[in-house]
């Protein structure tokens, strides 16, 4: 008599394409966050909401990257979301509103001082997360 088979294990959130993501996140964390640290420490009256959005960015791309990592699928899914809501719309107000950000921002012109990875990033999160469910 043989025993039914167990159903095939499921991969990890983190695992083949994910860690990709999860690489980026990571990068872009750790940049975003020391170019913000930096910048608000020493010139943060040249350009508050500018480095402060950055700063913004940069735990949004933690949060991301630890979801993504522990598996956590909504977590990532909200944290991927808001990334693009920010990128989108702050990269719309700082064509509309330039002096608003005199400084870049990660998300500035949807990010276009970042070769546009904070844009095609939420982007290809989104569409693997959502994929993955």
């Amino acid at each position: 008599m043989s025993s039914p088979e167990a159903p095939p294990a499921k991969r990890a959130l983190s695992a083949g394409f994910g860690r990709l993501i999860v690489l980026l996140y990571v990068v872009f964390a750790v940049s975003a966050g020391v170019r913000a640290g930096y910048q608000l420490s020493t010139k943060f009256d040249q350009a508050p909401v500018s480095y402060g959005l950055s700063a913004i960015a940069a735990l949004i791309y933690l949060v991301a990257a630890v979801a993504i990592v522990r598996g956590a699928a909504g977590v990532a899914l909200a944290a991927v979301s808001v990334e693009l809501v920010g990128v989108v719309g702050v990269g719309a107000l700082s064509f509309a509103v330039p002096e608003w950000f005199p400084e870049a921002s990660v998300w500035s012109h949807f990010g276009s001082g970042y070769g546009f990875v904070p844009l095609v990033l939420p982007a290809a999160g989104l569409v693997y997360l959502l994929r993955r469910r």
